[in-house]
C-alpha cells in the first residue's frame, strides 16, 4: 500500500518544480530490515518518483560497511541526501510525520545548493576555526 495519497503526490510535485539539479537519496538498510527500515525505504522511493531528478540508491548497511563509512552512516535507517555535492546531510530513522516537511526542503535545499542561512549567521559560522558536528534530535509527540 502507498505511503503517499494521491493529494500528497501532487503537492510535492509543486514543491518539486524548484528542484534545480539532480538528488540522490543514499538509503541505508540491511538484509532482515531493521525497525522502520522498510518504510524508510518505501517513502524514499515514493518520493523519488515523484520527480526525475530524484534518485534513490539502497544499500545494505551491513554488507556494504565500508561504503556506510564513506558516508559516515552509523546507524540505520538512514539517508544521506547528496546533490551535485555532499553538503553531509543526513537523515536517520523515518521520515515521516512531522519530519516529512524537513525532510522534503532538505531534499531542495540540496538540490539548490541554497541554505537561506542571513550573512550575519554566514559571518560568524566563518569564524569557526575547526569542525563542528551538528545533530538535531526530534522525537514524535
Amino acid at each position: 500500500m502507498p505511503m503517499l495519497q494521491e493529494k500528497e503526490r501532487r503537492t510535492l510535485e509543486e514543491w518539486f518544480q524548484r528542484l534545480r539539479n539532480p538528488v540522490r537519496l543514499v538509503v541505508f538498510t540491511q538484509e532482515h530490515e531493521c525497525e522502520y527500515c522498510q518504510e524508510t525505504r518505501q517513502l524514499a522511493e515514493e518520493v523519488a518518483a515523484v520527480s526525475p531528478k530524484i534518485a534513490v540508491e539502497v544499500h545494505d548497511f551491513v554488507a556494504e560497511a565500508e561504503l556506510a563509512r564513506q558516508y559516515g552512516i552509523d546507524k540505520i535507517p538512514a539517508i544521506a541526501i547528496i546533490g551535485e555535492k555532499d553538503y553531509g546531510v543526513r537523515y536517520y530513522g523515518f521520515p515521516g510525520g512531522y519530519e516529512f516537511t524537513s525532510f522534503v526542503e532538505d531534499i531542495i535545499d540540496v538540490s539548490t545548493g541554497e541554505h537561506g542561512l542571513s550573512e550575519n549567521t554566514l559571518r560568524e559560522l566563518a569564524r569557526l576555526d575547526r569542525p563542528v558536528h551538528l545533530q538535531v534530535f526530534v522525537t514524535p509527540t
